[in-house]
């Protein structure tokens, strides 16, 4: 069994590759980690085309959802990242939040801080910086931002407990998260949970949905709620490497489930937060009812 510190260079290493690929080769990838499914284009990730701030060029299709919409930004807001890749989110967040706001990324691979440092220089995008940094341990004081997002990240890292915590650290009284990640219902085989393309893929390193919510809670969290969530269904060229297909009908059948969740929470505080509980609560045929 890999160690934690081993886990995290894996996916350093795999991270490091992807930085130099463009969004077609990972978008066409599971989740970045190679190409590896001719039934889908794209597995986990939604579009950004529709929001403000998008810049294709620092889009590299590693997502599985959109929490920068869902986050509830505000002119002046400080925001952070977990994550941040070549810089997409930032941007998004930092059309939100004004020229008056500040945005923070933080990630784990030098490369991708290159690459999210260009992007943000040739654009002239003076309150957003990159810092190098674990999510487990992050380069920001403590009570330092408004709104936390994070796209499909927590997933990679093994300690997901200690992340929850630095969250709580960071972010002011009264401010709040809202993050995509992928989280399971059920058993995965064991040839998926141990696959090291899956794993830094985006899948075999969810943690069960109930566990992931019940972290958010124990960190001292309020106010939780899904914002959205939708099934991940791996297309059977993928499974077909990993599984035989008695396997693969036995997982099929098995009611085990993959999903993209966005979730929001509070850290208590005096900050008043004034979003309606029907803003906080998705909406749609793809997410929680």
């Amino acid at each position: 069994m890999q160690t934690e510190e081993q886990i995290k260079e894996m996916v350093k290493q795999k991270y490091s590759e992807i930085a130099l690929q463009d969004k077609e080769q990972n978008m066409s990838s599971c989740c970045g980690s190679g190409g590896c499914s001719t039934e889908v284009y794209n597995i986990m990730s939604d579009s950004y085309e529709q929001l403000e701030g998008y810049h294709p060029e620092a889009d590299l299709g590693l997502g599985c959802g959109l929490p920068t919409q869902f986050a509830h930004i505000r002119k002046g807001d400080t925001v952070i990242d977990l994550g941040s890749g070549a810089g997409n989110d930032c941007f998004v967040a930092r059309a939100e939040t004004g020229p008056e706001g500040k945005v923070i990324g933080v990630d784990f691979t030098e490369k991708m801080i290159e690459r999210a440092r260009l992007n943000a220089e040739v654009r002239g995008f003076n309150n957003v910086e990159f810092r190098q940094g674990d999510i487990e341990n992050m380069p920001v004081s403590d009570n330092v931002a408004d709104v936390i997002v994070s796209n499909c990240v927590l997933n990679l890292v093994p300690n997901k407990k200690a992340v929850f915590a630095e969250i709580f650290r960071t972010m002011k009284p009264g401010g709040h998260f809202s993050i995509s990640d992928v989280v399971l219902v059920g058993d995965l085989p064991e040839k998926l949970q141990s696959a090291a393309e899956m794993y830094a893929g985006c899948v075999s390193g969810a943690i069960q949905k109930d566990e992931y919510l019940e972290l958010i809670i124990a960190s001292g969290f309020e106010n939780m709620t899904i914002q959205k969530q939708k099934p991940i269904i791996l297309p059977d060229d993928i499974l077909s490497t990993l599984l035989s297909l008695e396997e693969i009908t036995s997982f099929k059948e098995s009611g085990t489930g993959i999903f993209s969740v966005t979730v929001y929470a509070e850290k208590p505080g005096t900050k008043e937060v004034k979003i309606k509980a029907e803003e906080k609560a998705c909406c749609g045929t793809d997410c929680c009812s």
